[in-house]
Parts: structure tokens; sequence; C-alpha cells
């Protein structure tokens, strides 16, 4: 049984961090999740906020997140196959061995094997010229993501929030320090709503 963390779970970690309930180790322990896994979490909340952390919890999120451990150098193999619940060692392996080709991690029985390149930052003009010709071309976000050197989930992301929001939802509302109180203040609303 593989083990996938939910947007709720995520929410809960993220607040305890907040709260300074006890040291990152323990923590750690206590949620019996990763340094890593929760570094990752922080940074997609602090960039994405909750959609960040939907979009990890999707099976290919899943997949990076165990191959990254792995490639952190802190864990074994077999401690990140018991940590993730993964059937076997030869899956793990079979993961890093795309990760490290640049293939996509995700289920190929689509037919989908868009590659993982990696994201740059952008300004807003950029994204919405990418968006524009995203949208211009059948939403095909692999081409655009080549395009315009940026990653296929760069583009994928851009693309929902422009269809939900328009330009403005494109504009680059990262967290910087002074505003990391009112960011945490909207976790602790997120994570009240979800339970």
């Amino acid at each position: 049984m593989y083990k996938q963390y939910t947007t709720e779970f995520k929410l809960e970690v993220l607040l305890a961090y907040e709260n300074r309930e006890c040291t990152i180790q323990e923590l750690c322990k206590r949620y019996q999740i990763t340094k890593y896994s929760l570094r990752q979490w922080i940074n997609e909340f602090e960039e994405f906020g909750i959609e960040g952390l939907e979009r990890s919890s999707s099976w290919k999120g899943f997949k990076e997140a165990a191959v990254k451990d792995y490639l952190s150098g802190e864990f074994s193999q077999y401690e990140i196959v018991r940590t993730y619940g993964i059937s076997s060692r030869s899956v793990l392996q079979r993961w890093m061995k795309k990760y490290n080709s640049h293939r996509d991690l995700q289920d190929t029985s689509k037919g989908k094997t868009s590659s993982m390149t990696k994201g740059r930052k952008t300004t807003c003009n950029e994204r919405i010229q990418i968006v524009l010709n995203c949208l211009g071309n059948g939403k095909d976000y692999k081409k655009t993501a080549e395009t315009y050197e940026v990653s296929y989930q760069q583009v994928y992301q851009w693309v929902k929030k422009y269809e939900n929001g328009g330009e403005e939802a494109l504009k680059d509302k990262r967290v910087r320090k002074k505003d990391v109180a009112v960011k945490y203040g909207s976790l602790k609303k997120a994570y009240l709503s979800a339970i």
C-alpha cells in the first residue's frame, strides 16, 4: 500500500510547525514524515498556498518526494521503501531511473511522456504571454513549456490560474519575510476549514 498524504494532513503538520510545538526532528517523528517532505510542503505552501499542497498530493508528487528523499543521501533505499510504503526497492529504483533520465514520473499508461524541465522564474507579463500561447495552441502544455523553457507543471498551473482568475491570478504572490505571519494566518484558516 502506497502512503500518500492528504492536503488536510499536510496542513495539520504545517500548523504544528508554525506553532513550534516541538523541534523539527520531533515533529517529523510524531507525524512519521521526513525532513525533506516537511521542507517541500513548507516551500509549496509559501509559493502556491493550498493549491501547492494539493498538487503535491498527486501520484507524481508522491513519487518525486520518495526519489528526492533518497537522493538527499539521508536515507537508504530500504528506509525510503519502508517510510513511503512502497512495495519493493525495484519500484523505487525504476522511479529513480526515470527521474535521473529526466522522464516524467507520472503513470505513462496514458501515453504522457512530458519532460521534467526545471522551472524558472518569470515575470507576470511572461506568464500572461505563455498562457495565451498555450491556450492558442490547444493547451499543448508540453510544447509551450519547451518553447518558453519553463516546466510543464508551471504552464499547467498558470493556465489553470488564468482560467479561474484572469491576469490578476498570474501575479507573483510568493511570501516575503514581512508577510509570513499573514500567510500562516491563512494556513490556520485553511486548516480549520478543511477539518
